[in-house]
Order: C-alpha cells, then sequence, then structure tokens
C-alpha cells in the first residue's frame, strides 16, 4: 500500500479495522480473502476456494484488488503497488504486524533479524497446486524443481530497491536467500532437494530444520511446522499440495494467472515426455546464475547455454500441453 508519491504506507492494521469494524488476521468476502502479511505496508490477497480455471482465477482476484484499491482510495487517498519488493522502502518506513499471532513473529525475531529487506521488503507470488496420492506429490515436487531453478527468468520483478538499481534481476530472491542464514537448513539452497516419499521428506527436511531450530533456541511455535520450510517448492500436507514459492508477486492479475498456466502446461509436458530430471547441483547453480542474470544467464542445461533459450524450449512445450484456455494467457 502507497500514497500518491509511492511511500510505503505501514496501515494494514488500520485497513482492517475500518473496512471489517475490527483487527483480525484475514477478511473474507464472497469468493475472496484479504489480510495482513508480517509487513504492515503488506496486504494479502488470497482465493476462499480453489480455482476452477484460469478465468475464474483472474476474475476473481482482479474483483478482490479492484474491492480494495476502491477502499484505499476514497479512505486514505492510497493505491497498490504490485512488484516483489518495494522499489523506495527505506527498512524504518514500515514495521512488523503486532496484533494476533503477533508471537509467532516474536518467535523469528529471537533467532533472525527481521529489520532486513529480506523479511520486511519481500512479497511472492504463491501458487498452490493439489495433488491427490502420495507418488503423484513426489513427482510433481520433482519435476518442479526442474521448473523453479530457471522461472526467476521470467517471472522476477524486483530489480530496484532503496531506490537504485540492485546487483540481481532478481533482488528479493536474493535477500531471500540470505535472510535466515543463522539456520540454513530452513531455505537449503532454495531449489528443493529430491524426494523420494513422504517420511523421507518429513525425516530429512522437517525434522532436520526443526531440530536446528530447537538448537539455535526457537521457541515451540516454530518447530515441527511444513510451513516453515523456505524452499521454492514446498509439500503442505495440511493442503494436500504443493507450494511454489520461487516467484516474485507480479505487476498485475494477469501475468500472475499466465505464470500459473505456464507451470500447469509445462508440467503435463515433463510428466508425458518423460523429460530427464538435472543433478540438483546443476540446477542450483543455474538458479544463482539466473537471479543474478536473468534471460541472459548462462546455465548449463541441456536445451541451451542461456536462460533464455531455456525459457524457449519450456514455451514449446508448455505451448503443446496446454488446454485451450491456458493458451490464451501463455
Amino acid at each position: 500500500m502507497v500514497d500518491e508519491h509511492l511511500r510505503a504506507l505501514p496501515i494494514a492494521d488500520k485497513v482492517i479495522k475500518d473496512f471489517y469494524g475490527r483487527i483480525v488476521n484475514f477478511v473474507e468476502k464472497g469468493s475472496f480473502a484479504f489480510g495482513k502479511e508480517l509487513q504492515l505496508h503488506v496486504m494479502e490477497f488470497k482465493p476462499t476456494k480453489p480455482f476452477r480455471s484460469p478465468l475464474t482465477f483472474e476474475e476473481t482476484m482482479h474483483s478482490a484488488v479492484l474491492t480494495i484499491l476502491d477502499f484505499l482510495e476514497r479512505k486514505y487517498d492510497a493505491m497498490l503497488l504490485g512488484t516483489g519488493m518495494h522499489p523506495l522502502l527505506k527498512l524504518e518506513e514500515t514495521g512488523v504486524w503486532p496484533h494476533r499471532h503477533r508471537q509467532i513473529y516474536q518467535a523469528y525475531s529471537k533467532i533472525f533479524n527481521l529489520k532486513q529487506h529480506g523479511w520486511l521488503n519481500i512479497q511472492s507470488f504463491q501458487l498452490n497446486l493439489p495433488y491427490f496420492s502420495e507418488e503423484r506429490a513426489i513427482l510433481t515436487h520433482n519435476m518442479l524443481a526442474n521448473i523453479c531453478a530457471y522461472l526467476p527468468a521470467v517471472a522476477a520483478s524486483s530489480p530496484i530497491y532503496e531506490g537504485r538499481i540492485g546487483e540481481y534481476v532478481d533482488n528479493r530472491l536474493y535477500f531471500y536467500m540470505e535472510n535466515q542464514k543463522e539456520v540454513p537448513s530452513i531455505a537449503g539452497a532454495i531449489i528443493p532437494e529430491y524426494a523420494a516419499s513422504f517420511r523421507q521428506y518429513r525425516r530429512e527436511v522437517i525434522e532436520r530444520y526443526s531440530s536446528d531450530l530447537a538448537k539455535a533456541g526457537a521457541d515451540k511455535c516454530l518447530l515441527n511446522k511444513e510451513w516453515i520450510n523456505s524452499r521454492a517448492v514446498v509439500l503442505r500436507f495440511d493442503k494436500k499440495a504443493l507450494e511454489i514459492r520461487v516467484m516474485d508477486e507480479q505487476e498485475c492479475i494477469k501475468s500472475d494467472v499466465a505464470l500459473s498456466c505456464f507451470i500447469r502446461a509445462l508440467l503435463r509436458g515433463f510428466q508425458k515426455e518423460r523429460i530427464p530430471l538435472l543433478p540438483t547441483e546443476t540446477l542450483v547453480r543455474d538458479f544463482k546464475s539466473i537471479i543474478k542474470d536473468g534471460l541472459a544467464a548462462k546455465v548449463s542445461h541441456p536445451a541451451g547455454s542461456s536462460a533464455k533459450k531455456v525459457l524457449e524450449y519450456f514455451f514449446k512445450i508448455a505451448g503443446k500441453y496446454s488446454s485451450p484456455e491456458e493458451k490464451e494467457y501463455l
């Protein structure tokens, strides 16, 4: 939320109270909900049920944005700004949500320094894909690792922060990689390790970072929670979904929908054409190159030596396996 000069407005709690009558974490309004994030200048939007089509996705979330945008304009002469980072924000200009569930953020602050861009000035577009069996979930997770390593080449929207061009095309992901370095097992190398089963995933990922957090003195509210996992792809057993966290928030809803259609169609192609999965070390190396140099990044992919060539290859596959409605967004 920003004013006419693009200054961040840390008023999420005030907006919720003025809209709903009291401060709550989320307000449900028909097919969508809006509510708090860690940062007081950020408002999160999400659907109240899974989308059945890309068009429903676009119409629902566009309506959500217009509803809150109209309220912000009338009440505060304010507006919404998309993208993965606020391009001008100084850290002292915002704060952390101080109301219900604040104990979670307080627990985080005992272990990590929240006064950094990696906490106070990043916003991702999170996509949840359902799974219906363990076998399918594991297969999709591993294919997504091979896709998410290259997604920032087309999903980055954070080249600027504190009013200057950063060293990375995707500065959000750079800061995201650094924000929990005190407990490295929470995020790993961002690109997830391959999983063989739910049991192995719980043991080698969730139990490991929970143990490391406990050793660091973390409160119990942070232990054995799957949402603590900060990798690019997270198995959310509570939702029966795979949560993709590697994409920057885009500048418009249509771009969010386009990325979703691209990923869904690409997954179909990966499965139907049995595209070989690359070594995790290669994916991590290419990912780091891409968040710095975007489409111009040098990579070690069989489809080409640049991120641009890999995405062109991915786009051909997605185009081949997309539905007619998905093609409208590609």
